[in-house]
């Protein structure tokens, strides 16, 4: 299983933020690190894949309006692919 927690206290740019989600999710070179290119990548996932969001406060401080604008396409692509996990406000 692939994981991937997005810490607020830690991911404080969106360069950061898509560093971490290609990283941990082993997205392929092309990824663009944009939010059409993060829903492509999350729909194709074929490993079951759990995204945790940790410190969703000082996440949306950080990002502003990126952060639930990247929550929204994390939920989207979960409808679409049932390996995906999301976990919102994880300890």
């Amino acid at each position: 299983m692939k994981i991937c927690v997005l810490d607020g206290e830690v991911l404080t740019d969106q360069k950061a933020l898509h560093d971490r989600l290609a990283e941990d999710l082993g997205f392929p070179d092309w990824y663009g690190r944009n939010l059409d290119a993060l829903y492509d990548c999350l729909t194709d996932l074929a490993e079951e894949t759990e995204i945790r969001f940790r410190n969703e406060q000082a996440l949306a401080e950080h990002l502003g309006n990126y952060a639930g604008a990247i929550k929204k396409v994390i939920c989207t692509a979960v409808e679409e692919n049932q390996n995906i996990q999301c976990i919102l406000n994880y300890a």
